[in-house]
């Protein structure tokens, strides 16, 4: 119903913002994310999600849309409340998230406070292709930030080569052998380099 508020803030807290809009003062609940990339600024925009139960109507602020999506589909998990939800983007970024959940990352998802096991594999069993549908993330490439992909990579700079040219080679050895070690890594690259 109310997709974004604008006006003057009033009030700055790490979990809340106060927002005059034409005079009236919308309490919005705000995540650490949001909070750090809110300016200091008086005018703000804010996209927003509203919350309707019997007891209460509770306004969540977003500084980016794309945060306020990944919100909306965490709430979507069975087991996830808009205050987990909350609390997942204040410990990781909206982009670590969705990196974990394309990447089945259990433990980054566990990590954070108030998510178990279960809790943690339900939101990767029921995000996971959504995320990797919306954000087109190509599972390759996010598995890709892997130690092996590092390594061989630093040792190719050490032997003299750039790096740009050298990631283009790694990237599509570790795309055709997303197994491969260090060592196969390496080999392959100096072919191809």
């Amino acid at each position: 119903m109310i997709t974004h508020i604008q006006g003057k803030l009033v009030e700055k807290n790490p979990t809340d913002v106060v927002i005059d809009c034409n005079g009236i003062g919308y309490l919005i609940n705000i995540s650490l994310h949001t909070f750090s990339q809110i300016p200091d600024q008086e005018a703000l925009k804010l996209y927003t999600h509203l919350q309707v139960r019997e007891d209460a109507h509770t306004l969540y602020g977003f500084a980016s849309l794309a945060e306020r999506e990944l919100f909306r589909l965490l709430i979507s998990v069975s087991g996830i409340g808009t205050n987990t939800a909350r609390t997942m983007l204040s410990s990781l970024t909206p982009k670590q998230i969705r990196e974990g959940i394309a990447t089945e990352d259990v433990a980054l998802i566990k990590s954070i406070k108030g998510i178990g096991l279960k809790t943690a594999q339900r939101v990767i069993i029921d995000l996971k292709d959504k995320i990797l549908k919306i954000y087109d993330i190509d599972e390759v490439s996010v598995s890709q930030n892997n130690t092996n992909k590092d390594e061989a990579l630093s040792a190719l700079e050490v032997l003299g080569f750039a790096k740009k040219q050298a990631e283009k080679v790694i990237d599509k050895i570790v795309a055709s052998e997303p197994e491969a070690n260090v060592e196969t890594i390496i080999k392959l690259a100096l072919k191809n380099l």
